[in-house]
């Protein structure tokens, strides 16, 4: 039986402090825990209600009853498997490619998305402010599918981290130049901004390219969604 300090430390990781604290995480659901098992993240546990299931080596999942993982699930309706992880440290972002940029993105759904983008788009990099919401939040985990284990993903002050790049920066704005009518290079760094406001100030000032999603339809419609808009520009950018 899995002992009530188990439950409690890994119950305590659904909190950001905490993840912090004991550099773990909690991942949920067959698919997101069998991808970072086979990945380079390292292991501390893995939990299941199905003695049938195989996650990785033999003899990794440690059978619990439903009962157990429901107190240590974040979900209403708790999925078979759950897994803690060790949060990896970020490698130094290759700038020789492309690089997304989240500045302030706050909503964990459309970080999950985000970071599923880069995965499928091949954006290896993507570093965030520090006021970003926290990559390893069980619903940012839940949206990415697994994708996490495939991005490097670092949280940095980000004027500081944009000052020292070579390569141009294009931020997303609403008055910006249409990316349809634009030749995107093979490398460079790409912006995207808080849900609400945008670009901020400070990091608009070190923008070099304004680029923006032509509107078609009704003015009614102020702007698109973060995930959306990173959808349609991280295609032109492997477009071109």
């Amino acid at each position: 039986m899995v002992s009530k300090n188990q439950i409690k430390l890994v119950k305590s990781l659904h909190q950001k402090k905490y993840r912090n604290r004991h550099n773990l995480f909690v991942a949920e659901g067959i698919k997101v825990v069998s991808e970072l098992v086979a990945s380079d993240f390292k292991v501390n546990a893995v939990y299941s209600t199905d003695a049938e299931i195989e996650v990785g080596a033999a003899g990794l999942v440690e059978l619990v009853s439903e009962v157990e993982l429901k107190k240590m699930s974040a979900l209403t309706t708790p999925n078979k498997v759950l897994g803690v992880f060790e949060i990896p440290k970020a490698r130094k972002p290759d700038l020789t490619g492309w690089v997304l940029v989240l500045d302030d993105v706050r909503d964990p759904g459309n970080l999950g998305t985000i970071i599923r983008l880069c995965d499928w788009f091949g954006i290896e990099h993507l570093v965030c402010s520090l006021n970003t919401v926290d990559c390893y939040n069980p619903k940012t985990l839940q949206a990415t599918m697994g994708s996490i284990s495939r991005v490097n993903i670092g949280y940095t002050d980000l004027p500081t981290f944009l000052e020292g790049v070579p390569s141009d920066i294009y931020g997303a704005f609403m008055d910006g130049v249409s990316v349809y009518t634009k030749a995107m290079p093979e490398s460079g760094i790409l912006v995207m901004g808080n849900e609400a406001n945008g670009v901020s100030k400070e990091v608009e000032a070190l923008v070099s390219q304004r680029i923006s999603i032509p509107q078609f339809g009704k003015s009614t419609t102020e702007s698109l969604n973060v995930a959306t808009a990173t959808a349609i520009l991280l295609n032109e950018i492997r477009r071109a």
